[in-house]
């Protein structure tokens, strides 16, 4: 089985899944963090409209833009972005704060947001990219919503197709075939990323009480 809590004192990750629209991406975040105690979901500020049934703070913190400007011109931000006129960004102090405490951020990004995070935090990045079994599922997969017109369907392929292009970029490739197969494997790179030695930052001390060392 894959999993179970470290007992040697560790520094936190910063998790971010990246995929292209329908390829499964938000199942298997719910997933693993329905699973994983040690893990948050990362909540971003935005400057959008709060929508009926949102709280805030649990889904996003909603700030007026001369806010969300005070924020990233004081590098608040670990990063940050504008879709569809509406600015979006995350919080650095909430996040470093989780990674002090051990715990893991789980981030649903776009390649771009993945890539600022770790110009800004490679260290404490871990970086997978989830690919649909083939682009002719994706685009199934699309239609089976039966919610977007046949052009809103030919624009999210093609923004699938330009996202779909950075999987080079990323640490981790996952390939969707099967929802409880990718799970675990997420898993296993989760349970390996927090092995790591220069996050097991109680190690040196355990060394050094066994060694008898200072």
């Amino acid at each position: 089985m894959i999993g179970g809590d470290l007992k040697v004192a560790r520094r936190g990750l910063m998790f971010i899944l990246s995929s292209p629209s329908g390829a499964g991406k938000t199942t298997l975040a719910g997933r693993i963090l329905e699973k994983e105690d040690q893990m948050v979901l990362s909540v971003s500020v935005t400057t959008r409209e709060r929508r009926a049934g949102e709280v805030h703070g649990k889904d996003y913190f909603f700030v007026s833009e001369e806010e969300f400007f005070r924020m990233r011109d004081n590098s608040e931000l670990l990063e940050w972005a504008n879709v569809f006129g509406n600015h979006y960004g995350t919080p650095r102090s909430l996040v470093e704060e989780t990674l002090r405490q051990g715990k893991d951020v789980l981030f649903d990004i776009d390649w771009q947001g993945a890539q600022q995070l770790d110009e800004v935090a490679g260290e404490d990045v871990v970086k997978v990219f989830i690919l649909p079994p083939s682009r002719e599922e994706l685009e199934a997969r699309l239609r089976r919503r039966a919610q977007d017109s046949e052009e809103v369907v030919q624009k999210r392929m093609a923004k699938a197709d330009a996202e779909m292009s950075h999987w080079a970029e990323y640490d981790y490739v996952i390939v969707n075939y099967q929802l409880d197969e990718s799970e675990e494997l997420l898993r296993s790179i989760l349970f390996g990323e927090r092995l790591k030695r220069r996050r097991q930052i109680g190690l040196a001390s355990i060394v050094k009480e066994m060694t008898g060392d200072g």
